[in-house]
């Protein structure tokens, strides 16, 4: 029988101090300072450094002043949460309760009518289409920008001020002179990126722009508004919204790691279900507006829902948020992992969250085929390592761990015959802090989509990860570091 994994991390327990004043949504990219040319790309420090203190005051100030109940309710969800992963992590609850495996079978109608019942919205009819990396989706970014003709609305964690976000920054307000447009992205997340370059060397000449939104916003018709921040809390969601009637969400942002370098995937929707993301975009939007959360007293305007379509099957949003009680992308995956019987395949960019971890080394034990692909060098040391740690205790219950040859941003699941995807990684910040939004649906033709798209080609550009790979003095530590970046 494969060795169990250890959990050498306890006397790390004390860190906790130190961990929650990390901001909760900060982008350690040591690829900013691999760039040769750096410059041209980013905001310099002392630029960057003013930015970031600004953004700083408006996510805790600001904040507390236009969205009080969000700023108590994300506050005692990250003073519970933060601390429980680690002492989870030292101290398995499964241990002491062990999980009792499903009856019900992902892929099934069964274990559809489980997620019901364990209170998770219901799924709504539409068809998804797959965009892998930025050459499939940034076209159809174009063709939807191109084709639009009642409004465009665009939330994304980081919008860069590099020369992609400056090139799509120019269509918009270029577009905004015939359709309304609305810019939603997260204020941290952004103002973290401006000071970290890409690898790509930017255009001769380039010079990055220091206020995005303010680029955004002048001489053009652009509505831009900055998620804010409370506790250095981010909303990690990416979502795009044309005419109401096609929605592109997923990993990617606007900026240069996406268009040319990352390895990602956007899903192309369409359908009734579509309705549902305006109506998630809109509320963000209105939460960003100055009047916070008193804009719950404003009561929004109908969206159309889009016409069913003959491809369209169940579809259901998953989300993650604090300030709501929602930890739908956790719960699902985690039931769908327990559930499992034959195959659980996966392909995330940060991985560290221990109670995951524990149930994909269960299900390997059992006899179903675990297989995870990680990125071979990601955008963090610290990420790179804690991922490391996990595929350690992972490959010793037989599960089986690639690397990718590149930096790869998917966030992907398949149970069986039941899958996820979206903006949620494999952390305690993406599934019990920030707002994340995933899709899950069981549709046999679909299943079948991902895999030839993502997993069939990803498996063979990958390599296997052997055991003696994952040691590496401080990898417990790292782990737990990860989980709580």
């Amino acid at each position: 029988m494969p060795e169990t994994r250890s959990h050498p991390s306890r006397r790390f327990i004390f860190i906790l101090p130190l961990l929650l004043l990390f901001p909760s949504c900060a982008s350690l990219r040591s690829n900013a300072f691999r760039s040769t040319d750096r410059l041209p790309q980013a905001s310099d420090s002392v630029t960057g450094a003013g930015q970031l203190a600004v953004s700083s005051v408006r996510a805790t100030g600001l904040a507390i002043v236009r969205q009080p109940a969000t700023t108590i309710r994300t506050g005692l969800a990250v003073l519970w949460h933060r601390p429980r992963e680690i002492v989870a992590g030292n101290i398995p609850l499964e241990e002491l309760a062990p999980v009792v495996q499903p009856a019900e079978i992902p892929g099934t109608p069964e274990f559809e009518r489980l997620l019901d019942e364990k209170g998770l919205r219901p799924p709504q009819p539409g068809s998804l289409s797959w965009l892998v990396d930025g050459k499939s989706f940034f076209p159809e970014l174009d063709r939807q920008i191109e084709k639009a003709r009642a409004s465009i609305d665009v939330q994304v964690f980081i919008y860069d001020n590099d020369d992609i976000a400056v090139r799509y920054s120019d269509k918009f307000k270029a577009k905004a002179e015939q359709v309304p447009i609305r810019v939603l992205f997260d204020d941290l997340g952004s103002t973290f990126a401006h000071g970290a370059a890409p690898e790509t060397p930017g255009p001769p000449g380039f010079v990055p722009p220091v206020d995005i939104a303010f680029y955004l916003r002048e001489n053009s018709h652009v509505r831009v508004r900055r998620s804010l921040n409370p506790w250095l809390v981010c909303d990690h969601t990416k979502l795009l919204v044309f005419d109401k009637q096609t929605a592109i969400m997923g990993g990617m942002n606007i900026g240069r790691e996406y268009f040319s370098e990352w390895h990602d995937l956007m899903v192309k929707v369409e359908g009734p279900v579509v309705g549902s993301l305006g109506r998630e975009f809109n509320r963000a939007w209105r939460k960003a507006s100055i009047w916070g959360d008193f804009s719950i007293f404003h009561y929004p305007k109908a969206i159309a829902v889009p016409k069913p379509g003959p491809r369209d099957f169940p579809v259901r949003l998953l989300r993650t948020d604090a300030a709501r009680g929602e930890t739908d992308v956790m719960d699902a995956g985690l039931l769908a992992i327990h559930a499992a019987r034959k195959r659980i395949w996966i392909e995330n960019p940060y991985f560290a969250h221990d109670e995951t971890a524990r149930a994909l080394e269960a299900a390997a034990r059992r006899g179903v085929d675990v297989r995870v692909i990680l990125p071979e060098r990601g955008d963090s040391t610290i990420m790179d390592a804690g991922n490391m740690a996990t595929a350690r205790g992972l490959i010793q219950a037989g599960a089986k761990v690639y690397r990718y040859p590149r930096m790869t941003h998917m966030k992907v699941m398949v149970c069986d015959g039941w899958a996820s995807v979206g903006s949620a990684n494999l952390d305690t910040l993406s599934l019990r802090i920030n707002r994340e939004l995933n899709l899950a649906f069981s549709d046999a033709t679909a299943i079948r989509s991902l895999e030839s798209a993502v997993f069939q080609p990803d498996f063979r550009a990958s390599r296997l990860v052997k055991l003696e790979e994952t040691q590496a003095p401080g990898g417990a530590l790292a782990e737990t570091i990860a989980d709580q970046l």
